[in-house]
């Protein structure tokens, strides 16, 4: 079951000429993992500051396909690829208007913030993102 979002492009977003500026995307795609994880269960504010679990990027392999300009709307579709005991897969499309303009394949890792290792996910994280598990074939977003 894939999570769906969106987010305007804002005027913050984009260079001078209006279209989006790359490193903006990074962090809108940010918050829109940590939307994610929220609807698993597990927002971040819990996560990190009670629970003290990280969720850093381990790898990040985006492909741009389309420009987006301010005002556009983006469709985020987030599927999860893979959890390993620590490692998750995650794999996005990001549309304007069904259109593809970029999709990202990143992998987080459950880390302890006290010790700053891995860690394994906690189970009723690792259940709630089983449930979101897509078996990879033509219909993954980030192909």
């Amino acid at each position: 079951m894939a999570f769906q979002t969106a987010r305007t492009l804002r005027f913050g977003d984009c260079d001078p000429s209006g279209i989006a500026y790359f490193p903006a995307y990074f962090d809108i795609l940010v918050g829109v993992v940590e939307e994610f994880f929220a609807s698993l269960g597990a927002p971040w504010p819990t996560l990190i500051g009670e629970r003290r679990i990280g969720t850093p990027t381990a790898k990040l392999d985006v492909t741009f396909t389309a420009p987006a300009f301010h005002g556009d709307r983006l469709d985020f579709t987030v599927m999860v690829g893979a959890v390993g005991r620590s490692s998750l897969e995650l794999a996005t499309a990001v549309e304007v208007a069904g259109r593809r303009v970029w999709s990202a394949r990143q992998v987080l890792v459950a880390t302890s913030l006290e010790t700053h290792r891995s860690c394994a996910w906690p189970d009723q994280i690792r259940s709630a993102l089983a449930h979101h598990l897509e078996v990879r074939n033509a219909h993954d977003p980030a192909a």
